[in-house]
């Protein structure tokens, strides 16, 4: 009898898991549900999309016929209503059940929105889906002033989605600096100098009390709490996700701002696993529980839950050191790791657009941010999966050129 897979959600992760099983098992029967009325597509691309510097159509990585020549049921404009872990079965909207042997949830997140008032307004933005993006588009082609809030990852696709479509912008931040968890006042610098040249104006120690909106319900302008009015005929909000979890409630299975799994994706219920931003999984690498939404990890994760769900012997580890690239400025920036963890920081501004910034926990390389130049990002991943001990070497991670043999060396004599 052929075995059963479900997977909720068609992102990378959920897309990635029902390829693999599909490669490991020529005969499982494999269903894939998704809300989205759309088959996979690049969520990397989508801020190009939306930039106006890229068509529709590259956007796109999975049509229907992906699914049907490869015997994967995919089921469009799909909700899912519940989970019974017990009679192994998965119930929809449409009042349809879905039965299964091993189930995948990589669901994923829908945007936080603003608790404050006009939030919901006409012209109030949030950035997740490929439907986003096209609102997004339209409303900013169609807009001369806008507002970002979030001083994330996510916030300055929207900033820059701002400066490519030629908005009198103001990237509203509650802090002093950008992504100030992550980056010091040297790194952000940079960033905001960046953010000014496209003719976003970062707003520091400051937020959105409420908005103001037209008669006809559409957003004017956005008041931040010190009183300051900005006008603003598009807003764009990124101020974090709220996990699709809750039609799991009643199942057993745990949940803490997202579902915990183990290092092989599992949760802990029989035959459930979890991929993608959705996982509080356990990091080997960090030897703790960690989150990350990267594009990278989450279709590794999805190969490693896909494998898991299909095997019979020894279970497939997922041990990987993800990286996140900014490609909205002159110059490039990439985060690795946990940038934001770490009991220690070593960093170094080399000039006006060159930064590097490497987080260590216990002297082992956990994460950190190079702006500039990126030469050094495949020394300090490795640092990272193998988990040498740096201590006594830490200004060796800050020369432009790094070597990695220098570590190797002292891991060696040690």
């Amino acid at each position: 009898m052929c075995a059963s897979h479900v997977i909720i959600g068609d992102g990378i992760a959920g897309s990635s898991a029902a390829e693999t099983i599909r490669e490991e098992d020529p005969d499982a029967d494999i269903t894939v549900i998704t809300e989205e009325g759309e088959a996979l597509y690049n969520r990397i691309l989508i801020k190009e999309f939306a930039k106006g510097k890229l068509p529709e159509a590259p956007v796109s990585i999975h049509e229907p016929e992906w699914y049907e020549e490869r015997d994967i049921d995919l089921r469009l404009n799909t909700v899912v209503t519940g989970v019974d872990v017990d009679a192994h079965e998965v119930y929809t909207h449409d009042g349809e059940t879905v039965a299964y042997d091993k189930l995948l949830v990589a669901t994923g997140g829908t945007p936080t929105q603003l608790p404050v008032d006009n939030s919901d307004a006409e012209g109030v933005n949030h950035f997740w889906t490929f439907e986003d993006a096209r609102a997004i588009k339209e409303n900013a082609e169609s807009a001369d002033s806008g507002v970002v809030v979030g001083a994330g990852l996510l916030g300055i696709d929207l900033a820059a989605i701002c400066g490519a479509q030629g908005l009198d912008a103001h990237y509203l931040m509650r802090g002093e600096a950008w992504w100030r968890y992550a980056l010091s006042q040297d790194g952000a610098e940079i960033i905001h100098d960046a953010l000014e040249e496209m003719g976003v104006t970062p707003v520091f120690d400051s937020g959105v009390d409420h908005f103001e909106t037209d008669d006809d319900g559409r957003v004017t302008a956005a008041v931040d709490p010190n009183g300051d009015r900005f006008e603003a005929e598009f807003a764009g909000v990124a101020i974090g996700l709220n996990f699709n979890t809750e039609f799991l409630q009643g199942t057993g299975i745990e949940t803490d701002n997202g579902i915990v799994t183990d290092e092989h994706m599992r949760t802990n219920v029989d035959d459930v696993y979890a991929a993608g931003d959705i996982t509080q999984f356990h990091d080997v690498i960090v030897g703790d529980r960690a989150q990350n939404g990267a594009w990278g990890s989450a279709k590794e994760q999805g190969n490693i839950a896909g494998q898991n769900m299909v095997a019979d012997g020894p279970e497939a580890t997922f041990e990987w050191v993800s990286s996140y690239s900014i490609t909205h400025f002159d110059f490039p920036f990439l985060s690795f790791g946990h940038p934001t963890r770490g009991d220690e920081t070593v960093e170094k501004k080399y000039d006006d657009e060159t930064w590097r910034r490497v987080a260590l926990k216990d002297g082992r390389v956990i994460g950190g941010v190079l702006i500039g130049d990126l030469s050094a990002q495949s020394v300090l991943k490795k640092l990272a999966r193998k988990q040498i001990d740096v201590s006594d070497q830490t200004d060796l991670l800050l020369e432009e050129g790094v070597d990695i043999e220098a570590f190797e060396g002292a891991a060696t004599a040690d």
